[in-house]
């Protein structure tokens, strides 16, 4: 049994939001493509709790002895953003960003062959 009442509170919170998230909010369930390739979902999750409280007496109940009644109250909150997709299939894996430019991510994926046709051109004119 918790010694106050404000730990009770603190462990429901926190217990609820645990049971809001997990690994999967985070990486969700792979799906297998047609092709072949596995899709997994990527989130960004982000939670947070507050809890408080005070214990009081009324004027009246000033002189008495004893414990003083405590008010109190939690709240807790969740917030799931999606991020990309982490795409695995055909010898590589990808993330493809929801929120990026697709031209900047077009470059980024061509520059493997461009730095490879780049690499070709230049041994091919040492050997002439």
């Amino acid at each position: 049994m918790p010694d106050h009442p404000i730990e009770a509170l603190m462990k429901t919170a926190m217990e609820s939001i645990k049971e809001m998230v997990d690994v999967n909010t985070i990486v969700g369930d792979p799906v297998e493509t047609p092709d072949g390739n596995v899709i997994m979902p990527v989130s960004r999750v982000s939670c947070g709790f507050a809890a408080g409280g005070a214990d009081y007496a009324p004027e009246a109940r000033r002189d008495t002895t004893g414990a003083l009644p405590f008010g109190g109250g939690s709240g807790g909150g969740v917030s799931v953003q999606p991020v990309g997709f982490l795409v695995v299939g055909h010898d590589q894996v990808r993330l493809l960003p929801v929120d990026a430019n697709p031209v900047f991510d077009r470059l980024i994926d061509m520059a493997p062959s461009f730095m490879e046709k780049l690499k070709d051109m230049m041994h091919g004119d040492s050997d002439d």
